[in-house]
């Protein structure tokens, strides 16, 4: 098989410093994810409304940015080993203590600097992975890396069917700690990127200079990276709800499909991250968006049990095979003086500018006919349409060297 023949091609340094981003973004996505979960729980725990706790997905989404600035300008400077083991410390700290904050304006504080420290985390991992690997593997790495994001949902979705009874909302939100245990494995057996090393003796770049240099390519992959996070977030962060209150449907069946779309994701994320080393980044980018909207009437009309989970499926199958090219796109486009930074912050600022997406879901919900299925269906279908336009205007890198193979 040809992912068996990649994952043969790394050697065991590579594939341990794969499986530690992997696992830091992974659990990254299962602390946030937790939260999605019990929307509804922490708003009558606090008396608010939904939409009032919805700002906490929007604070999480807002702040990554200023985590990938500072943490990737710290990783620039100072490698991207010790930025990922800080940010993995941080993060776990942080939900955990949101888990048993006393009012909704600390537990809103606390999910505001858990953005932060999770904006550090993808910027310094997909750069010290891209950074160590062969320019073969990056396709089929780059989708394994990016399906850490699903996977982590996948996690949080069974962590939510097998806990939440007895542990409520807190409980559940207090298992986010565990990724912090992590940073041993890093630690003992993660080199830092052969990259970084060849020029650790130098300083970082000046950020302004660096912005005059490649501030139009940033304004590009910024945008895009805005449509990518509304695509994501659009079919991800309000579908449990959707299930809950158009479709009726138990917490035991909202879990279960959880997690058969999440399977779907992460084969979405390999299969196109793959792809793309045959077709290039670009290309892979456009199919996958064209498959969201093919799947979309489907996803966005589906009743029943059975179709609302194939829906589910096929529409993450396509979301995170888009997302899987991303962490080699962008570390191939990024200028070599700042990838430690670059990535993250165009990735984390596209998340800003999409992070009033379950808000404005909710919005929509209230205000036309149809509810949470036509904010699902507008919001996933403008993104994905959006997407296939400007990835036909970027550049295409693919195999641009990060270091010296």
């Amino acid at each position: 098989m040809i992912f068996l023949r990649d994952w043969k091609a790394l050697g065991g340094r590579e594939r341990r410093i794969v499986v530690a981003a992997f696992l830091g973004w992974t659990l990254d996505a299962f602390d946030f994810f937790l939260l999605v979960f019990v929307l509804k729980d922490v708003a009558h725990a606090f008396s608010v409304s939904l939409t009032t706790v919805t700002e906490a997905i929007f604070l999480t989404l807002a702040s990554r940015p200023l985590g990938a600035l500072f943490f990737g300008r710290l990783a620039d400077r100072y490698g991207r080993r010790p930025v990922l083991m800080a940010v993995i410390l941080l993060y776990p700290f942080f939900g955990f203590l949101s888990a048993i904050a006393p009012t909704i304006g600390v537990f809103l504080i606390f999910r505001g600097l858990f953005g932060v420290a999770m904006g550090g985390e993808w910027g310094a991992g997909s750069s010290l992975v891209m950074e160590s690997i062969p320019a073969q593997c990056r396709g089929f790495v780059s989708g394994i890396l990016q399906a850490g994001y699903p996977a982590g949902y996948l996690l949080a979705s069974l962590a939510f069917v097998i806990f939440y009874p007895v542990s409520g909302w807190r409980g559940l939100l207090m298992l986010g700690i565990l990724p912090a245990f992590l940073v041993f494995f890093i630690r003992r057996s993660v080199p830092e990127s052969p990259s970084f090393s060849q020029r650790e003796s130098r300083n970082s770049p000046n950020l302004w200079a660096l912005g005059r240099k490649c501030w139009k390519l940033a304004l590009y992959a910024t945008v895009l990276m805005t449509a990518f996070n509304f695509l994501g977030h659009g079919t991800q962060d309000l579908y449990p709800t959707f299930l809950e209150t158009t479709h009726h449907l138990s917490l035991e069946a909202v879990g279960g499909i959880a997690v058969f779309y999440n399977i779907g994701a992460i084969l979405g994320g390999i299969v196109l991250g793959t792809i793309s080393e045959r077709v290039g980044r670009r290309r892979a980018i456009l199919l996958a968006a064209l498959m969201v909207l093919v799947v979309l009437p489907f996803w966005g009309g589906a009743d029943g049990l059975v179709s609302l989970a194939v829906g589910a499926f096929l529409m993450q199958f396509a979301v995170q095979g888009a997302w899987g090219v991303v962490p080699a796109y962008l570390n191939e486009i990024a200028p070599p003086e700042g990838r430690g930074a670059f990535p993250g912050v165009v990735y984390q600022t596209g998340n800003l500018l999409a992070s009033a997406n379950a808000t404005l879901q909710s919005f929509l919900a209230n205000h036309l006919d149809g509810g949470l299925r036509i904010a699902l269906i507008l919001v996933a279908g403008l993104s994905s349409l959006a997407i296939a336009l400007l990835i036909g205007r970027g550049p295409e890198r693919k195999g641009q060297p990060l270091h010296c193979e």
